[in-house]
């Protein structure tokens, strides 16, 4: 019994430490200011309402070290119940920069796609609309975007 307690503690502590380790990470590598997500706008509603809609920070979750905002509180309970479900491929970079050179680029939040169930944020100024050019090539650069996102996230 005395064996089965330790290894239970040692097993909680030892989950304690990566997800910390975790956090610490998403802090470090995702796509954030002053720790919100998406520019504070709210992740459900790009998959429900079909567009990006502003958070509140009143309507805030911390989800592993990152903040999000979201329009309500019906939506806040729905990111809840699976954040990941909801959360920006790439940690909230621009997918075509991701995919093109693996580099970590700033998004317009209005500039967004959903495919398969996954949110994918874009780059949008300057007449250069990066939807556009994934749209293009999209099989091969959603396969370089995951390969390269591995080189900062793992």
């Amino acid at each position: 019994m005395k064996g089965n307690l330790l290894t239970i503690l040692f097993i909680i502590a030892g989950q304690a430490i990566f997800s910390q380790d975790q956090a610490d990470l998403r802090k470090k590598q995702f796509n954030l200011e002053e720790g919100v997500g998406i520019k504070g706008y709210d992740a459900v509603a790009y998959f429900t309402k079909g567009k990006a809609v502003k958070g509140n920070k009143d309507e805030a979750v911390l989800s592993n070290g990152v903040t999000y905002y979201f329009s309500s509180g019906a939506n806040r309970q729905e990111f809840r119940k699976n954040p990941s479900k909801y959360e920006p491929q790439y940690g909230g970079w621009c997918a075509y920069a991701m995919g093109s050179s693996g580099s970590k680029v700033e998004i317009d939040p209005g500039t967004f796609k959903i495919e398969d169930g996954k949110l994918y944020l874009f780059y949008n100024k300057f007449f250069n609309n990066t939807l556009k050019s994934w749209n293009k090539d999209e099989t091969k650069l959603q396969k370089n975007a995951n390969a390269n996102w591995l080189k900062f996230y793992h």
